[in-house]
């Protein structure tokens, strides 16, 4: 049967307001009890289900969708559209579910957003640890998969290599092929195929394609190396000579690990990270409290909205850049300051005992600049361990015997590589081509815009949802729906996938076959994100970052509340777009 929005008799919420005022510590939650009431889910009521089904408003019209990649935003997506009764496709190069958490398998892998908040608002769990580990995490999406009934609509490893607009069909040709070869190691790839689509989901996420540093000579070294990304579990780093490039918030969770089995471990350190210090961070729930969770579900479902305000925000406002603030300090703004003065008290505690290492490890540039890296004193032990040495001279090259700095080379026996993601290349490697732009004549020959030409290396999103000249193309985790330094990303996912269901039933209801935002609401966006994130510290300093793309522009960050993210994404108007 259908699966309905809200059950019967409905919710009274008047009662729930003191309740959500009293759990948050704030009275002054009018602007927010919808959204608060929506993560709190009261009696099991999944609120951001779609509350419409397309039986009841157009059954006769086919509309199928196609949703790339099966991690957490994709498996999001293809449950509400199940949901409302529309027809979907997964697919996903890989063998399972999880996405991110499928791939990255190296040691020390967890979630740094506590695991109670890291969930679906409909979908809790009762979790065994409070940042919870790789595995715990993809067993939790495999079972979401399962008992939602989103599996049946996956097609495994099957990869998409790209998609054209047809105006003549108003539907997408997404062309795919089952992979082979790297990929799964087992053979040559499939035969391609065509499958039409009216519209086309890109859920490829932002940290899924490994970056290596631009390096003289790096596939000379003789000895085995990889990317943190792809960890080669069939190489045994005990008593080995062990080199890690990159200090990012990977390298961070498998260098103490590393550290315990290697011979010698030499840190390679670009720049420092700031250390949010979390004694819990590696803390097991205890059964006392998984008792309670089970016994009393709403228990977690109050504890989970507490953690929601109380992260909703987070550092956010220590991130606004006060333009009358000494920015020498190190800081750009007093409450920028406040928050240094603290992460540098932090450090000087931790490193006590070996003020030698002060100056590598004590970061330059303003704090939230650039992603903070969660600690409970691991990173310290770590790095003054006696079979430890951090090096920060400038890497000229590397060897076919290792890696050579200013006048010294040092010889080790695996190179592991822990330098982030491409996390700029938005939607690569697939070729997407939608309508002619308004620089390309029409006429014979004409094949349309390609994505990637269009964007230039700049990618741009109205909402970081749907791209002008690119009709019922939808972008999960798209340009500018990062967050910093507060809440989860699972709720920016949850808010652009009702976005994305509320653009299939205004297509739906309206008997329209396409819409693409127009090109002045794409663009007035888009030049307010980038003038609110020249105003935070992730924009203002010049520190390298993931944040910024090839151009400089912050191309991941969302600078304004969360609130308002979900304000607009409630449902587009029909305004902003071109409806056909």
């Amino acid at each position: 049967g259908r699966r309905r929005r809200v059950a019967e008799p409905p919710v009274d919420d008047e009662p729930l307001r003191p309740l959500a005022a009293h759990i948050v510590g704030d009275a002054n939650v009018d602007a927010y009890l919808d959204l608060l009431l929506e993560e709190l889910a009261p009696e099991g009521v999944d609120r951001r289900a779609p509350a419409w089904h397309k039986d009841d408003v157009a059954p006769d019209v086919p509309f199928h969708v196609v949703v790339v990649g099966a991690g957490m935003s994709g498996l999001l997506a293809a449950h509400r559209l199940a949901q409302a009764g529309v027809d979907v496709t997964v697919f996903d190069k890989n063998d399972d579910v999880g996405g991110t958490w499928l791939e990255n398998t190296y040691p020390g892998c967890r979630v740094d957003v506590p695991n109670d908040l890291y969930s679906y608002s409909f979908a809790h769990a009762v979790w065994p640890q409070r940042f919870s580990d790789q595995a715990t995490l993809l067993e939790y999406f495999r079972r979401f998969a399962e008992s939602t009934g989103v599996r049946a609509h996956i097609r495994f490893g099957t990869e998409v290599l790209g998609a054209r607009w047809s105006d003549d069909t108003q539907t997408w040709s997404v062309r795919v092929r089952p992979t082979g070869g790297e990929d799964r190691g087992d053979g040559e790839a499939g035969e391609e195929e065509t499958v039409e689509a009216n519209a086309v989901v890109s859920a490829v996420g932002q940290l899924n394609r490994p970056l290596f540093p631009d390096l003289p000579g790096i596939e000379d070294f003789s000895g085995p190396w990889f990317h943190s990304a792809r960890w080669r579990h069939d190489v045994d780093l005990t008593g080995k000579r062990v080199a890690v490039i990159g200090t990012g918030a990977s390298a961070a969770q498998f260098i103490p690990e590393v550290a315990e089995q290697a011979g010698e471990l030499t840190i390679f350190q670009r720049t420092p990270n700031w250390l949010a210090p979390t004694p819990e961070y590696h803390e097991e729930v205890t059964p006392e409290t998984q008792w309670l969770v089970e016994a009393l579900p709403e228990y977690g479902d109050w504890h989970r909205l507490w953690l929601f305000w109380r992260m909703h925000e987070g550092l956010t406002a220590a991130a606004k850049v006060d333009p009358d603030w000494d920015t020498s300090l190190g800081s750009v703004s007093l409450l920028n300051e406040m928050v240094r003065l603290g992460l540098v008290e932090y450090l000087n505690e931790q490193f006590a005992e070996r003020p030698d290492l002060l100056d590598a490890v004590v970061p330059t540039y303003p704090p939230i600049a650039k992603r903070i890296v969660r600690d409970n004193g691991v990173w310290a032990r770590t790095l003054t361990r006696p079979n430890v040495h951090l090096v920060t001279d400038a890497i000229e090259a590397v060897t076919r015997g290792g890696v050579r700095t200013a006048g010294e080379d040092h010889e080790f026996d695996v190179i592991v590589y822990g330098t982030g993601f491409q996390a700029s290349q938005f939607l690569t490697p697939m070729q997407l081509t939608g309508r002619p732009g308004p620089e390309q004549p029409l006429g014979a020959g004409n094949e349309g815009l390609d994505l990637h030409e269009h964007w230039a290396g700049d990618a741009r999103a109205y909402l970081g949802v749907t791209v002008p000249h690119f009709p019922n193309l939808f972008v999960l985790y798209g340009p500018n729906t990062n967050i910093v330094i507060n809440g989860s990303i699972i709720f920016f996912s949850e808010c652009e996938v009702r976005y994305l269901t509320e653009c299939v039933h205004l297509l739906l209801a309206g008997g329209h076959h396409a819409l693409d935002p127009t090109v002045a609401v794409h663009d007035a966006f888009n030049q307010r994100v980038d003038a609110a994130n020249a105003e935070m510290a992730w924009g203002a300093s010049s520190v390298n970052s993931w944040y910024k793309n090839a151009t400089g522009r912050v191309a991941q960050n969302w600078p304004f509340p969360l609130l308002e993210y979900w304000q607009l994404t409630q449902a587009p108007d029909p305004e902003d777009y071109e409806l056909t």
